[in-house]
Formats: C-alpha cells, structure tokens, sequence
C-alpha cells in the first residue's frame, strides 16, 4: 500500500488525471484532507508538495493548491534485471577513472568553486576545538578498538531518534561507510562465498566483493521498493547465499525506500536460511521528510549489520563511519585492529561536540529542504526531455536512476560526453553482469548554477532526447 502520504497523493493524482479537479481549480484544503482522509497536517502537506514538485499543482498564497495543466509525466524506470548464477566479481577501471575526476556525485569533473557552507564552518571549529583541548601526553596514544565513547553516544542517541535504541558498546567507528562493509563482509564470509546484492546496486559494493574473493548474484531492485523478494527468495533456494547487502533507505542508484512488509519479510528469508543481512544505511539522513528507522531496529534475532557514516549527509572529505556488529561485534573489533588500527580522537570528539550542541539535527534540517528543490530542479529540467526518458523520483539520498531510449548505450556516451566537460556514471557499473547500457545515475547533490545546466543541456543533445 505505501506510506500514507503516497496514497494521498495518488489519489489525488487519480483525481485529477480523471477530471474530478480540472485545471485552474482549487483542491481541498489542507484542513478538509486531514479531516476526510484522517491524516496528519504534516502528512497532507508532504503529499502536496509532492504533487507540486511534479507541476501537477501550484500554492497560491493564502488561497491553497490549485490544478495545472497535466504535463506529461516522468515514468519510473522498470528494472528488468536477469538473474544469472553467482560469480566472480570484476569492476570496470572506468569508475576509477571517475573517481580521479571528482565526479562521482557531479557532473562537472574536479571540484567546483563555492562559499563552504554554514554548518561545515561550524563542524570546522568543533574539531579545531577538540584538537586544542589535547593534553599533555594525548598525542602519543590511540583511541580504544570501538573508538571514541563519546562519538558513539552521540550515533547511538541519534539512532534511538529513529527507533533504533542501540547502546554505545554495540557500535564500532570506522574510517568511513566503505570500511564499515568491508568489515562486515569479511567478518561473515569466507572467499568463495555467495553474496547477494540489488541490482543496480552500489558499485563500491561490487569492489569489495572483487577484492575479497566472493562472488555476488544479482537480485533486481525497483526505483520505488528496493530489493524484490520473490526474486531474492528465487535466489535463496537455489544457491547457498552466505549474505545479502541491502539499502532499505534511499538506496543508490534508484533512491527506493524499501516498504515495512518487505523488510519484515527479508529477516524472515534471512532467518529460514541462515544468512547475514548487511544493511547499508548511509543515505537514511539525507530523508526529506522524517527519517526512516533503519531495518536493524526489528532485527529479533541479531544477525544485521548495520553500516553507515556521516560522507553523504555532512560531508565526503569526513572519514568517519560506524558498524553495528551484530553476533559479529567481536570480531569486527579484531579486524578493525587489522585494517586500521584506530581513528582520530580528537577528529572523533570534534563531531561528538557537533552533534551534542544540536548543529548536526539543525544542518539536516537545512540540508532536507536544499536536496529537495535541488531534486526538483533537476526533474524539471529532465521533463523538457524526450517521452522515452525514465527516472526515479527518490525522498532521499543524493541521486536519481535515468532509463534511457535502449539506442543509447552509456558507456559510450562517456567518453563522448567527457569531450563536452560533462561526466556520467554509465549503468553497467551497477551491475556484475554489465546491465543497464543505456542507464546512468545523475545527482542532484549540487545546486543547479548556470555551469551544471550547461553541462546538462549539453549531456541532453549527446543523448539525442532534445526537442
């Protein structure tokens, strides 16, 4: 069924396209939809821009929302993903080369001129102050194995926010979310091992598969609801799966948020064959509306690793993440001893500060409303595109899933577009088999200025969906 503000909304979409409202027409008032449907104000609200951010309604001051004319509606990407046999894993030197442009979240290559923002300057001297109040001998000693208590508090009452009430000795620093997934695959799997992963999925994913000897199998995974379970319960019967790596809130590259019943039916599939679930949940905090709980908290039987870290809400250059270890928290403490050693006390008390004083709740408060017009921005400019063109419209996260006409093939168009100063990420690197050639992932995390319309306008005519 989805979330209530998604069946508002399609109701009232319903409306409309059936001409219970026609164009120029006043919709019910915010008051008469809580009233007649009982819902929330906030719930109506979040419907409602929903429907405004499409075109298909307009807010007039002290008047309501009033009807538009249709426009023609962006379809969501249909995932039509083979399920092939596991395999070994190998990555395409293409995303490095992506990597080494800086462009893994733009389109323009190497970081962008701009004005740091207010909340980072703040983080800023939170750390500078952590670093100043070092004494004496500090310097010449580590942070224990799970890190700094004071930064796990801090992550552990923000989890309880969401609905999650994990104690600080369950959690784990890492140097980042990529660390944290690969401490808990090679905490739960042997090389050889079978690992299962959405598809299109995140290519960092498939990197740690390659380097750890697993194979991967892909399940298919839609723009709106994630990870399909009749194909994952498909795949479980038929090979011996070790674990599954999972994003239930705003997933890359499609930005789907995985419904209730499907998380419940996941840890039911995981507890009847007896596999390690990983959930990644680096993008729960980008939510634009209320953040969802992370699929951990109806985790009964302790066998979901929770992975997650502050790059993609606060900031890429910050490495530092967290890992909830499960039945695997022990050895998660080894290995992280292995792999890293420890982390930056006084980088570790700089962001525990930040986060106590309130200026992390506050900068997430502003950040939700800035991805959000960013995301709109670019599904408006997406809409002059061709009628062929498919995209997802996530509540969260960094990025949208664009399905192309099946002539364009992304991978070429790469290196085309780089000849014009744009870069893509093509879809086959979402992929281990090499799907999805004529999709890419495009992100909104940047604010549409004149140079990265250009871009865009640019990458439109290379794909042939102009006028």
């Amino acid at each position: 069924m989805g979330y209530r503000y998604q069946q508002l909304e399609s109701w009232l979409l319903q409306g409309i396209r059936e001409h219970r409202w026609q164009a120029g027409e006043r919709l019910p008032s915010i008051r008469e939809l809580c009233r007649q449907k009982a819902l929330s104000k906030a719930t109506v609200m979040h419907a409602l821009q929903r429907l405004e951010a499409m075109g298909v309604v307009e807010a007039r001051p002290k008047s309501g929302y009033f009807v538009t004319s249709l426009p023609v509606p962006i379809k969501a990407p249909v995932v039509q993903a083979r399920i092939a046999a596991p395999r070994p894993v190998t990555v395409s030197d293409l995303l490095q080369d992506i990597m080494r442009r800086s462009a893994a979240f733009d389109l323009l290559p190497m970081p962008q001129a701009g004005e740091l923002p207010a909340s980072l300057v703040t983080l800023n001297r939170s750390i500078g102050r952590a670093l100043r109040r070092q004494k004496g001998n500090d310097y010449q000693y580590y942070d224990e194995p799970a890190g700094e208590p004071a930064l796990r508090e801090q992550i552990a009452q923000h989890a309880l926010r969401r609905g999650w009430p994990v104690t600080p000795d369950q959690l784990c620093i890492t140097s980042g979310c990529q660390h944290a997934l690969f401490l808990a695959l090679m905490a739960c799997c042997e090389r050889g091992d079978v690992v299962a992963v959405e598809s299109p999925g995140f290519y960092g994913v498939l990197q740690l598969l390659e380097q750890l000897g697993l194979q991967g199998v892909e399940v298919p995974a839609s723009c709106e609801q994630g990870m399909n379970m009749d194909a994952l319960e498909d795949v479980l019967q038929r090979w011996p799966v070790r674990a599954c790596i999972v994003s239930p809130a705003f997933s890359t590259p499609g930005g789907a948020l995985m419904p209730e019943a499907s998380r419940r039916r996941l840890l039911a599939l995981a507890s009847r064959h007896d596999l390690a679930v990983i959930e990644d949940d680096i993008y729960a905090d980008t939510a634009f509306s209320d953040m969802p709980d992370p699929l951990k908290a109806l985790d009964g039987e302790d066998r979901v690793i929770l992975c997650s870290s502050f790059s993609k809400a606060l900031s890429r250059d910050l490495r530092l993440g967290w890992i909830a270890g499960a039945r695997w928290h022990a050895r998660i403490l080894h290995l992280k001893l292995v792999t890293q050693l420890a982390s930056s006390r006084y980088l570790q008390q700089g962001v525990a500060d930040y986060m106590a004083d309130g200026s992390y709740a506050t900068h997430l408060r502003r950040q939700r409303l800035q991805l959000r017009d960013q995301r709109d921005r670019l599904l408006r400019e997406l809409n002059s595109w061709s009628v062929d063109l498919r995209v997802s419209r996530p509540e969260g996260g960094l990025a949208v899933w664009l399905e192309l006409p099946e002539q364009v093939d992304t991978l070429s168009l790469y290196h085309h577009a780089l000849e014009q100063g744009v870069v893509v990420t093509p879809g086959p690197l979402f992929s281990i088999t090499g799907q999805y050639r004529n999709c890419l992932r495009m992100s909104f995390a940047h604010p549409w200025r004149s140079e990265r319309l250009g871009a865009l306008a640019r990458l439109r005519a290379l794909t042939g969906c102009g006028d």
